[in-house]
């Protein structure tokens, strides 16, 4: 088992580093489309995660927020869950808030996802579609 918490972490940070640097250099010269809208004119729940998560770290959280806002919303969630995970691997004192990220946890942030994905293609909740400020 400990081999296989040491892989997750080294490929969760593989993947966190390789986004970050896609976000701070890449970005301007590669753009990546949303494949589900450019196919059925339809915003997935991912739509605007890209441009969520570059304007965090430009510091403009009402914009990030207008991006993506469930993103937004479940980005410090997934940060603590990664923190932990990480202080769990290093045998780092911690809080242990791991214990609360179990199967039903992920299940109902899933089921919230779903949800959001189909509310902003409704013309009710136009608000959540990704925009600009």
């Amino acid at each position: 088992m400990h081999k296989q918490q040491t892989r997750k972490i080294l490929a969760m940070g593989l993947l966190v580093f390789l986004f970050l640097v896609y976000l701070i250099f890449l970005e301007r010269y590669i753009k990546i489309p949303c494949f589900f809208h450019l196919f059925t004119a339809y915003y997935c729940p991912g739509c605007g995660i890209t441009r969520c998560l570059k304007s965090i770290l430009e510091l403009d959280f009402y914009q990030a927020f207008r991006y993506n806002n469930l993103v937004f919303i479940l980005l410090p969630v997934f940060i603590i869950y990664f923190l932990e995970s990480l202080l769990d691997y290093l045998k780092i004192k911690h809080l242990n808030l791991k214990r609360y990220f179990n199967n039903k946890f992920f299940s109902i942030v899933l089921i919230i996802t779903i949800i959001y994905g189909i509310c902003r293609n409704i013309d009710f909740f136009n608000y959540l579609i990704p925009t600009a400020v």
